[in-house]
């Protein structure tokens, strides 16, 4: 089984976020990245017990400058056999399937895999994009995975409960928490990555769809009102006139 995993760089939940260029750019300066935890903790490694239990190789795909091989080379030190890196900056998440899909398209993948959205951006769209431009099925936030010659048999949640589809591969899909559990690099993996492919293919043309105009920050949390347990009519009064969320 031949299994594609697209990895993409987020900024650690502990940095700070500020923009630059009048608030047109995240500003990088001093930011701590790490692979999105979506890619990471439930794509990749669902993507390496498959090739465990099944047989087959496992490929990252990257798309971005060489300050994202850190995070490629811990894809690879978590088990990945190979990586490849897109050298392009991509302009949104329609510019990042094109990209993945130039590279993708005549590889003969079976299985594409991606986080259900990345922790930075939340927009969730790549996975479809890239399904809809390779013409694959595609299905969105799976919670299980399991493969039998060419069918996959997917579960993934859905109002009130929970829907398993099966479809023939290749297949998209994105990967929700519940696919697997997160993985540590061991010594004897961070060692092999060193050595392990990372493959840097030119980009194609940006196909950007949309652009930024502006980034802000939420507004800061209020102050705390505390009010006595004994007094319900002023906690309704709170929630229904100030928070009104009743």
């Amino acid at each position: 089984m031949k299994i594609l995993v697209c990895i993409s760089k987020a900024p650690d939940t502990t940095s700070r976020i500020a923009f630059t260029d009048g608030d047109t750019k995240f500003d990088e300066n001093g930011v701590q990245f790490i692979v999105n935890p979506y890619d990471e903790w439930y794509a990749l490694v669902r993507g390496l017990e498959l090739k465990e239990t099944l047989g087959g190789s496992v490929t990252t795909v990257t798309v971005g400058g060489a300050d994202n091989d850190p995070v490629i080379r811990k894809a690879l030190a978590i088990g990945a056999d190979n990586a490849v890196r897109i050298d392009a900056d991509p302009a949104d998440s329609f510019d990042v399937a094109s990209q993945i899909v130039s590279y993708a398209k005549d590889q003969g993948f079976d299985l594409v895999l991606t986080g259900k959205e990345t922790i930075n951006y939340n927009s969730g769209v790549t996975g479809a994009l890239i399904a809809e431009m390779l013409d694959m099925p595609y299905v969105a936030l799976a919670t299980k995975l399991d493969v039998d010659g060419g069918t996959a048999t997917i579960t993934r949640e859905v109002p009130g409960g929970t829907e398993v589809v099966e479809v023939a591969t290749p297949v998209v899909l994105s990967a929700a928490k519940g696919m697997a559990e997160q993985r540590i690099p061991n010594m004897r993996g961070i060692m092999a990555a060193r050595t392990k492919p990372l493959e840097v293919v030119a980009g194609v043309p940006s196909t950007g769809q949309t652009s930024i105009v502006s980034y802000a920050l939420p507004p800061a949390k209020g102050d705390v009102k505390l009010v006595d347990a004994e007094n319900v009519a002023e906690l309704v009064r709170l929630l229904h006139e100030e928070a009104k969320v009743i």
